[in-house]
Parts: C-alpha cells; sequence; structure tokens
C-alpha cells in the first residue's frame, strides 16, 4: 500500500511537472495582446507578422494613432478604471516618462534590455528604446538645388515659402524636437520664430512633410530619417541630410501596461522586439537598430556616427506642454 501510495504521488508530481513546463513555455502561448503604437501600419504589420512566425497563437490587435492621440487615449481610459492597451510602442522617452509618473507602466526588466545601451533603457525598467531614429533635413531635389547644411541654414531667405514641418501637437517626434531644439544652444526659439518668418508650413505629420516634398508641393522640411531615406530608396526626388548641429534621436520605446489583461503575453512581445532576430528585422523594414551588433541600412548613420543632440528628460517632460502651448501661439 505504501509503494502503491508513494507511486501515485510521484506520477502526480511528474504530471504536474509537465504540465507546469508547458504552461512556462512561451512557445506554447496563446492569447491576445492588444498594441498601442505609433509606428507606421506597414512597419507594425512585418513586425507582428514575424513575431507571429514565431508565436503563431498570439494574437496582436493594433491601434495605430499619432503619438499625443494614443497619450490621449490612454489617459481617458486610466480615468474610465481600466486601460485597454497591454503593450505600448510610441515615438519618445518622454511619453513614457509621462506615462510612469501616473503609474500606467509596469517595471519589466526584459533579458533582452542588457544588450541595449544603458543610457536607453529606464532606470525603473518600466520602457526600453526600440530604434534610433533622427531627425534631419529632407529636401527636393528638383527644387532644391543649393541644400542646407544645418538646420540655422532653413532660415535662409532662399527657402521661404518652400518649407513644411510636422506638428507637436500630433507627432511626438515632433513635441520632443522642439524641446530639444528649443534648447540648443545657437537655435533656441528664435529658430522657429525663423521658419514662421519664412512662412513655413505646419501640418499634422511626418508623413505629410513626406508627401508635400516628394510631391512638390513644398521643396524643404524636417522629418525623421527612415522616411526620407525609404522614400529615396523607392526612386522618390528626395534626400536627406544630418544636419551639422547634430539631431535629436528619438528611441520608439516599447513598454508593458501595469496590470493589463495579457501582461505575460506583452512581455513576450516585448522581448522579441528587443531580441537579435527582432533587431534584425527593425534593420530590415529600414531603421536603425538600437540593438549592440545589429547591420544599420543603407543610407543610415548608427548611433556611434551620430552628433545626437540631447536634453535633461525631467526638463523636458516638465515643459512638454507648455513648449507645446508657447509653439500654438507663436502660429495662430
Amino acid at each position: 500500500m505504501i509503494v502503491l501510495l508513494t507511486c501515485c504521488v510521484t506520477a502526480t508530481i511528474l504530471l504536474t511537472a509537465c504540465g507546469s513546463d508547458e504552461t512556462n513555455n512561451s512557445s506554447a502561448a496563446k492569447g491576445e495582446v492588444n498594441l498601442y503604437t505609433s509606428q507606421p501600419e506597414a512597419d507594425a504589420q512585418k513586425l507582428i507578422a514575424s513575431f507571429n512566425k514565431k508565436y503563431p497563437d498570439i494574437r496582436i490587435k493594433v491601434f495605430r494613432s499619432g503619438t499625443e492621440e494614443i497619450v490621449s487615449k490612454i489617459m481617458a481610459e486610466k480615468k474610465m478604471g481600466k486601460v485597454q492597451a497591454d503593450v505600448v510602442l510610441v515615438s519618445d522617452a518622454a511619453i513614457f516618462e509621462q506615462l510612469k509618473k501616473r503609474d500606467i507602466m509596469d517595471a519589466y526588466e526584459s533579458p533582452e534590455a542588457k544588450n541595449i545601451p544603458a543610457e536607453l533603457v529606464d532606470k525603473d525598467h518600466t520602457y526600453v528604446g526600440t530604434k534610433v531614429m533622427a531627425t534631419g533635413i529632407i529636401y527636393n531635389t528638383n527644387i532644391i538645388k543649393q541644400p542646407p547644411v544645418s538646420f540655422k541654414d532653413l532660415l535662409a531667405p532662399a527657402y521661404k515659402n518652400q518649407e513644411i514641418i510636422p506638428s507637436p501637437l500630433y507627432s511626438g517626434a515632433a513635441a520632443y524636437n522642439l524641446s530639444i531644439l528649443t534648447r540648443t544652444s545657437g537655435l533656441g526659439w528664435d529658430f522657429y520664430q525663423g521658419l514662421k518668418d519664412n512662412n513655413v508650413m505646419v501640418d499634422k505629420g511626418n508623413g505629410n512633410v513626406l508627401n508635400a516634398v516628394s510631391e512638390g508641393t513644398k521643396g524643404i522640411g524636417l522629418i525623421v530619417d527612415y522616411m526620407a531615406i525609404r522614400a529615396k530608396a523607392k526612386g522618390a526626388p528626395v534626400d536627406f541630410i544630418y544636419p551639422s548641429e547634430g539631431v535629436p534621436v528619438i528611441t520608439e520605446p516599447i513598454g508593458v501596461v501595469k496590470n493589463s489583461t495579457n501582461e505575460n503575453l506583452a512581455k513576450i512581445f516585448e522581448d522579441f522586439v528587443l531580441s537579435e532576430e527582432g533587431q534584425k528585422i527593425t534593420a530590415d523594414i529600414g531603421y536603425t537598430p538600437i540593438r549592440k551588433g545589429i547591420q544599420v541600412p543603407e543610407g543610415f548613420k548608427s548611433i556611434d556616427e551620430m552628433k545626437i543632440l540631447a536634453g535633461n528628460i525631467t526638463e523636458i517632460v516638465k515643459n512638454r506642454d507648455v513648449d507645446k502651448q508657447k509653439f500654438t501661439v507663436l502660429f495662430q
């Protein structure tokens, strides 16, 4: 009887262990993840398609919009009692600092984060950068025969009525750039005043800037590097300049929402995005990867080659709304 009981207990332990292994096997994970992202739709779908090759039973549902609209949606859901997103992938660290301050993001230290430059990983592990996107100058090569080499060159009378920039009221990247450029010596608010004096057009987002310059409606604009470089590769009459003063850089961080419905699956998705496999996909899509040791796409500068214009993240977060309000008054 004792022997029989022992065998039964042993069998039970073994079965339980096997069941536990299956549960913890992430490749066998099933379920649904709500992703809120400002990534271009096509890029998000390429990333998800690659993820689903490895995790076919995890469905990624996407809500895509401009960063500022995504933040508004998250804040509204928070006020209603439950943020519907499981994972957030949007433009810059300043946005995540706002979300962290409101206790929206979970502290998750992905095992893949050790391969990301430490300065691009939140010290509290609520977010980590996924790529490097620099803002510089796009110009139409059929229209602009003497292109600028710096941000300050954009204030020249030769470019009057030819310029377009994205709105910081819609684009998270543009909002970050506003905070950085207005705090950069030699530029400041005088730079934006100069753009206004040159009759610059302020449009919704980077995509609008790309369309206007590619089509020749405008000759020159501010844009994130990957959009201009991709367009050039596809035959558009455009080129991209990394300005001599340096470039503001956003890293489109990723983070898991605290107490999300599908928290464990969201962590699997974050791990994949930061993994070597995920970062190669990021480069293949056409971004500068943030992980060490991954080849940079043709036409891009690596993070080591860029002169980066940076700022105090605490000051940027504190003054983000003030900066946007001042921009609104200037361009009204």
